[in-house]
């Protein structure tokens, strides 16, 4: 790759894929994906992390590639979903802070707060721009994938508690991305795996799962990660691939403003859709911002030459622009 067109590709737009690396530090290989212009942004796992020193290091790496840098993300909810361990506090699940609700309120926000402010805090000096968090999920008790990582079973706890985590993510001057709209938690497939089915009434499911992400949504949340879910009663396309559900009812109803994550178009509740290009170009369309593609390698590279007649946009470069991390 050439000097002049890796400086054409430093000044571009951010792209709309968010691709992973291989490593504990970037191979050439890594770095050649990074400055490919349909990449806008990178996630983390548990394999890139040795301790904290190693992370900054390989963050460091991927910020100076290009000029508009990359968006850095983690799944790093606390509980299960926690990538980075050791040098790190470890946070309890988010079904700890529901439980805690049931006996004292007052405690329990503070509780939430100063989670989200710890995670972001420690994430943020690694360099980090964005931690996936908070699920937004109504655990209904039936999926294993949701589970633990949902606050609570009850509406308004759910609602109270993720306000309470977002606002410390924000006062250390980080985003948040209430995921996994509109509602995971009462499906028992694992998307992971298979595409899930939740075949109740389009009332029953805007009376329950949508409140949540209403309600984040009037205070002006930033970001949004959408479900592998089909929900036959309003849309038999995946919630994630659905123009119906992310132009009409997130954009036009509900009146988000901000970022939409895909989930992660490598699991086999996309699969159901086709290839990765025709998921990717389904995703594009129903009006996700970001697509994460994580742990395909050879899946990446197929999709970055499958899609070369795809143009990064500049509305979805402006959007992502809005999550780098800030200083508090």
């Amino acid at each position: 790759m050439n000097s002049t067109l890796e400086a054409k590709r430093a000044r571009a737009l951010l792209g709309p894929l968010m691709v992973d690396v291989v490593g504990q530090e970037l191979t050439a290989e890594d770095r050649e994906i990074l400055l490919h212009p349909l990449v806008g942004g990178v996630i983390l796992f548990t394999r890139n992390y040795c301790d904290p020193e190693q992370v900054k290091a390989l963050c460091d790496q991927i910020r100076a590639l290009r000029r508009s840098r990359l968006l850095l993300a983690v799944d790093h909810e606390g509980g299960r979903v926690q990538r980075f361990r050791v040098g790190f506090s470890r946070i309890p699940s988010m079904r700890t802070f529901g439980e805690r609700f049931l006996l004292s309120q007052t405690q329990a926000l503070s509780d939430a707060r100063e989670a989200g402010a710890t995670i972001g805090r420690e994430i943020a000096a690694m360099g980090i721009d964005l931690c996936f968090a908070p699920v937004l999920d109504i655990d209904h008790g039936v999926s294993s994938v949701i589970g633990d990582r949902a606050f609570s079973d009850q509406t308004d706890t759910v609602i109270a508690l993720t306000r309470a985590f977002r606002a410390g993510l924000n006062s250390v001057g980080l985003a948040a991305t209430g995921k996994h709209f509109p509602g995971h938690g009462a499906v028992t497939a694992d998307s992971h795996i298979e595409l899930p089915i939740d075949r109740r009434s389009e009332e029953d499911i805007r009376r329950t799962e949508l409140k949540p992400f209403q309600a984040l949504i009037d205070d002006g949340i930033e970001s949004l990660m959408m479900a592998h879910v089909r929900y036959t009663s309003v849309d038999e396309t995946p919630a994630s691939l659905s123009r119906k559900w992310i132009r009409q009812i997130l954009r036009r109803e509900l009146g988000f403003k901000g970022t939409i994550f895909c989930d992660d178009l490598s699991m086999g509740g996309a699969a159901v859709v086709g290839t990765l290009a025709d998921r990717a170009r389904l995703a594009l369309a129903a009006g996700c911002d970001m697509l994460p593609v994580c742990n395909d390698r050879a899946g990446v590279i197929e999709l970055l030459d499958q899609l070369k007649d795809l143009k990064p946009s500049p509305t979805i470069d402006s959007r992502l622009r809005k999550l780098y991390a800030q200083a508090p």
